[in-house]
């Protein structure tokens, strides 16, 4: 499901070094011009708004930055990859290096926490941890993810 999601103009593998803000920018921009988010400015508020709350940064070197918007057609997900890692407020205090960033409707309540709990388990698999990190293609990523749904 979360491999259906993603498409492969949904994830950058060299976000380079950029800040918390210029990343979850980022890869909003990509949802935002492939029309699943109708107004990046307000996602992107909405998704710092929940950043306030606490970081999405989960360790490991792994975020999952996400906000459910009225700017937001459908259900989508965005990944990028940082070498150098990005400051995100780890509960863990490593940077990160991973990074999915989950967009949905307002009225997509279960879905969105469905996914949410989804894209978490997966991420315990440390094999696909090491391998998202070392993928060379947008087609790798995946079928990395694929193959651990």
């Amino acid at each position: 499901m979360i491999s259906e999601l993603l498409q492969e103009s949904f994830i950058d593998l060299n976000l380079g070094d950029v800040t918390k803000f210029e990343a979850i920018d980022r890869l909003s921009v990509m949802l935002h011009t492939s029309g699943k988010v109708t107004d990046q400015v307000n996602f992107v508020k909405a998704v710092l708004e929940r950043e306030k709350l606490g970081s999405t940064a989960i360790g490991a070197g792994i975020a999952i930055p996400h906000a459910r918007a009225n700017t937001v057609n459908e259900v989508s997900i965005a990944f990028a990859r940082s070498g150098g890692g990005i400051d995100f407020n780890s509960v863990d205090g490593d940077p990160v290096h991973l990074i999915f960033l989950l967009a949905a409707p307002i009225e997509s309540g279960s879905l969105y926490l469905k996914l949410l709990a989804r894209i978490s388990r997966l991420l315990r698999y440390q094999d696909l941890i090491e391998d998202l990190r070392k993928a060379t293609t947008k087609e790798e990523v995946i079928k990395i993810i694929a193959s651990k749904e």
